[in-house]
């Protein structure tokens, strides 16, 4: 199977596309910044094209030079879009118009994109229950309210020309490597696997972490697969408050130094308790115990700092 990777020089991308070419398939990336370092490891074994998913010819181009089965839609300004509406907007939805309509033109039937939680909004919308994929999204930033209207613009694409796009709803994307969108649950675990204090605003700010290998393979089974079931899936994730997920980080490294300015946030936090049966009955996935996931990104930070490795066993 071919698939073509529309900004697959990111934070996902390089790891959903070397699971696909694990799993013996052709895979093309189209990215603007075909030099990132990210995807030096692929170079050999991914097809890459120069483009921007906002320029409707680079984005035929990349589909006509690639000839994809599946087309797989990364692209996005991660968390973006309050200090630069008009530029959020233009990547955002009409990189995501341009994907939907290259694919529909190029006879490619089947696409997947990542859309987010923040279509939910804030927890407090939903009290104290996990929210299905039956929930009416509730976006409360520019970028959640994009994410709710591309799904509305894969429904169009779906009914008008019979089109299969499917959805995924990441939660808050957590791994060693992450600079953008949310990541004051990333730099409690980075910072002080360096060595280096953390600071927070509030101790009980929530959030729904998953690690990037995990989604990463979510992405991989919902791409690969002939059909879905349903038109969008929750990712799932790990319900941890700031203060806990410094505790876990504690357990490995003793004297990290944390802090909070204060106590409370959990009524301001965004989406925490997400429902995902479906994405888990349909296709299997298992994550690890988040646990085992902030030891790994510890260690990871620290083997590219050339710091000592923490031992499994320590808690």
């Amino acid at each position: 199977m071919r698939v073509l990777v529309l900004g697959g020089g990111g934070f996902i991308g390089p790891r959903v596309m070397a699971g696909l070419v694990e799993r013996s398939h052709e895979v093309g990336c189209m990215d603007v910044n075909t030099q990132s370092p990210l995807l030096a490891p692929l170079k050999d074994q991914v097809k890459l094209v120069r483009g921007d998913v906002t320029l409707m010819d680079d984005v035929m181009k990349a589909m006509l030079e690639t000839k994809p089965d599946r087309v797989l839609n990364l692209a996005y300004a991660l968390g973006a879009g309050e200090g630069d509406p008009h530029a959020a907007v233009r990547l955002n939805i009409l990189g995501m118009d341009n994907c939907f309509e290259a694919a529909r033109l190029c006879g490619v039937r089947r696409v997947v994109y990542a859309s987010s939680l923040a279509v939910y909004g804030r927890q407090s919308h939903f009290g104290e229950r996990a929210v299905t994929e039956e929930d009416p999204p509730n976006p409360d930033s520019l970028y959640g309210v994009c994410k709710a209207f591309n799904e509305r613009q894969a429904d169009w694409y779906n009914k008008a020309y019979q089109m299969s796009i499917t959805g995924v709803r990441p939660a808050n994307v957590t791994g060693p490597d992450k600079v953008r969108g949310s990541v004051d649950h990333v730099q409690c675990i980075t910072l002080p696997a360096r060595g280096q204090p953390a600071a927070f605003p509030n101790r009980d700010t929530m959030r729904l972490p998953i690690h990037v290998d995990d989604i990463a393979d979510v992405f991989v089974r919902v791409t690969i697969a002939e059909t879905t079931s349903y038109p969008i899936y929750n990712s799932g994730g790990h319900p941890v408050s700031l203060g806990e997920l410094a505790n876990q980080v504690r357990e490995f490294l003793p004297d990290a130094e944390i802090s909070f300015q204060k106590d409370g946030g959990r009524e301001e936090s965004g989406l925490f308790l997400m429902d995902n049966t479906r994405l888990r009955q349909e296709f299997e996935v298992e994550y690890q115990p988040f646990r085992q996931r902030v030891l790994q990104i510890i260690n990871d930070v620290r083997r590219e700092e050339g710091l000592p490795l923490i031992e499994a066993g320590r808690a």
